[in-house]
C-alpha cells in the first residue's frame, strides 16, 4: 500500500471521509486498501483476513456508499443491506462503529439476536429500517414469523464466516442467503477458507475479486509471544500479578466453568474482574463487556466465545491461563491485542503435564515463544507488564435481570459512598492507563484506594472497528468497585452516582460501547 493511499483516493465520499478524520481515522489498512475499490464498484468481493486487520470497515464504508446513492426507499420489513455475524457481541460491535457513519447520511440500522425480547426488534423492523445487523438463528425465527423479509436485500455481508463455520451456523446461513436476491451484491469477509467457508463462496459469491492482506497466518511484528512454564500452584498468583498492573487485560480459559472460576479468584485477590462466556444472560454479557470497556474492571476472563470479533481498545495484554486445543484459537484469542499495527504482549501459561502441547500448538501457528520457567516474583512480570499493582476492595452485588441489590463483602460496606474520581474504576486503566499509548502505575493511598500516577512503557492497541488515533478518548465510569458476582449473571461492576449512591449497571447501560 503507497504511503499516499487514503480513504478519498480509493473512492470513498467526503461525507463519509470528514467522519474518519474527525475520528483519527485517515490511513486504510490493506485490508480495506485492498477491497474498497472492487466493493465501491458494486462487485462481490472475497477478503481474507486475519482478525484486528480492519475488516469491519472495508465493508461499511461501501455498504453505505453504494444505499446512500440508491434510488430505492425505506419500506417496513424490508431492510436494504443485511450483514450476518456469528455472536451478539459482534453484532453490536459492528452497528456501533456504522451508526455514526450512517447518521450524516439519513441511513439507520438496528441489531438482530436472540438473548432478549424480540419484541423491540419487530417494532423497529414494521417501522422500516436500512440496515439489519443479525445473528442467524433469531433472524431465521422472525422470517418464518413474518416479521421480515429479504426480498429487497440490495447488498450482503457474511462476517467473520469461518467463524460462522465453527460454530455450526452454516446451513441455517444457507437458507437466509437463498432468500437474497442473485442480483444484489454479496461481500465475504473471512481469515480462512476452510470449515464449509468455501462452499458458501462457489454457492453465492458471482465471480467474486478475492483480497488478501494479514492473512491468519501472517507474522505480526509488532506481537511479542511468551510461554511462562509455571509449576501448577504458581498459576494464579503469576495470574495476579500479571492482572493487578494497570492497562487492560484479556484472560482465556477453556472452560466456562474456568473461566467463572478464575474471574472470582482475581476478584477475592483484589483485581476487578469480569467474565464473559455461553453460560450468562444477554443482559449479564452487556453489563460486563461494558464495564471492561468503560475501565471499571480491569480484566476480564473469558473463554473462546470472545477470541473472535470482540474489540476493546488498547487490550495490550493477552493472556493464555489455559493453552487452547488447537492452533487456530490461540491465533483469534492472541487477535484482541496488537491489532492496527499497534504493540502487544502474548503469554500463555504452561504447566508440566502440557509442554508437548504447548510445543505443537505455537509450532502449528508458526509462533516464536520465549519461554520462561518462573514463579510470581520473577523479574519478567514486571517486564512484560510494568507499571506499580494495585488492588481495591471486595464489593458484592447481588444482580437479578437489570434490578441490583448490593452487599458488603469483607470490610462492613459502606453505605453508597464512592470511590473517589481517582480511584481505580476512573484512573485505574481508563483514564489513567494506556488510552496514549503509555502504561501508568496507580499506587495505593492510605485510605487503601487506588489512585492513579507516574507511567511505564508504552503499550497502546487500536484496532479494527476504531482504527482511533490515540487521542480519541473513552468514557470512564467514576467510582467504579469491584464485585463478586452470583449466580448466572457473574462479576459486575457498579457505578457511583453524582449523589454518591451505587447503582449496578443496568441491561440497557452503554457505558463505553462504541
Amino acid at each position: 500500500m503507497s504511503s499516499d493511499t487514503t480513504f478519498a483516493s480509493l473512492g470513498v465520499p467526503a461525507s463519509l471521509t470528514a467522519v474518519l478524520t474527525a475520528a483519527g481515522i485517515t490511513i486504510p489498512t490493506p485490508i480495506q486498501a485492498a477491497t474498497l475499490p472492487d466493493s465501491l464498484a458494486g462487485r462481490d468481493v472475497l477478503g481474507r483476513g486475519r482478525t484486528g486487520s480492519g475488516k469491519t470497515y472495508a465493508f461499511v464504508l461501501p455498504l453505505l456508499t453504494r444505499l446512500a446513492a440508491s434510488k430505492t426507499t425505506r419500506q417496513p420489513r424490508k431492510p436494504r443491506v443485511l450483514i450476518l455475524a456469528p455472536t451478539r457481541e459482534l453484532a453490536s460491535q459492528i452497528e456501533a462503529a456504522m451508526t455514526p457513519l450512517a447518521k450524516p447520511l439519513g441511513i439507520n440500522s438496528m441489531t438482530i439476536f436472540g438473548g432478549v425480547g424480540q419484541n423491540p426488534q419487530v417494532s423497529a423492523l414494521r417501522a422500516g429500517v436500512d440496515v439489519v445487523v443479525a445473528c442467524p438463528g433469531r433472524l431465521e425465527d422472525l422470517m418464518s414469523q413474518g416479521a421480515l423479509t429479504l426480498d429487497a436485500v440490495e447488498i450482503t455481508v457474511l462476517d467473520e464466516a469461518d467463524h460462522m463455520a465453527d460454530l455450526g451456523f452454516l446451513p441455517c446461513v444457507r437458507r437466509i442467503m437463498d432468500r437474497t436476491p442473485r442480483t444484489g451484491q454479496r461481500m465475504l469477509f473471512s481469515a480462512t477458507l476452510d470449515a464449509g467457508v468455501d462452499v458458501i463462496v462457489k454457492r453465492f459469491l458471482a465471480n467474486p475479486v478475492t483480497h488478501q492482506a494479514d492473512s491468519a497466518q501472517s507474522p505480526i511484528s509488532t506481537m511479542a509471544h511468551h510461554i511462562f512454564h509455571v509449576h501448577h500452584d504458581a498459576r494464579l498468583p503469576v495470574l495476579v500479578d500479571l492482572a493487578s498492573a494497570p492497562g487492560r487485560t484479556m484472560v482465556f480459559t477453556r472452560t466456562k466453568h474456568g473461566a467463572k472460576k478464575l474471574s472470582k479468584q482475581l476478584n477475592a485477590s483484589g483485581v476487578p474482574t469480569v467474565e464473559l462466556h455461553g453460560n450468562l444472560s444477554q443482559n449479564a454479557r452487556t453489563r460486563n463487556m461494558d464495564a471492561f470497556q468503560s475501565g471499571a474492571a480491569r480484566t476480564l476472563v473469558a473463554t473462546d466465545i470472545a477470541a473472535r470479533g470482540i474489540h476493546v481498545d488498547d487490550v495490550a495484554l493477552v493472556i493464555h491461563a489455559d493453552p487452547p486445543m488447537e492452533h487456530k484459537a490461540y491465533l483469534h484469542r492472541s487477535g484482541r491485542t496488537a491489532r492496527a499495527g499497534a504493540e502487544g504482549t502474548v503469554i500463555t501459561l504452561m504447566t508440566d503435564d502440557q509442554v508437548a502441547d504447548v510445543r505443537d500448538l505455537t509450532r502449528r501457528a508458526g509462533i516464536k515463544a520465549t519461554t520462561t520457567r518462573l514463579d510470581a516474583t520473577h523479574p519478567l512480570l514486571k517486564q512484560l507488564a510494568p507499571g506499580e499493582r494495585t488492588f481495591t476492595e471486595p464489593l458484592v452485588l447481588t444482580v437479578d435481570e437489570g434490578n441490583a441489590s448490593r452487599r458488603s463483602g469483607g470490610g462492613g460496606g459502606r453505605s453508597g459512598g464512592a470511590r473517589s474520581a481517582g480511584g481505580r474504576a476512573s484512573g485505574g486503566r481508563a483514564s489513567g492507563g494506556r488510552a496514549n499509548g503509555a502504561r501508568a502505575g496507580a499506587p495505593r493511598n492510605g485510605s487503601g484506594r487506588s489512585t492513579t500516577s507516574g507511567s511505564g512503557s508504552p503499550r497502546g492497541a487500536a484496532g479494527d472497528a476504531a482504527q482511533r488515533s490515540s487521542g480519541t478518548k473513552r468514557p470512564s465510569s467514576q467510582g467504579g468497585r469491584r464485585a463478586g458476582g452470583q449466580g448466572g449473571s457473574s462479576s459486575v461492576y457498579s457505578t457511583s452516582s453524582s449523589r454518591g449512591g451505587a447503582a449496578a449497571f443496568s441491561s440497557g447501560s452503554t457505558l463505553g460501547r462504541r
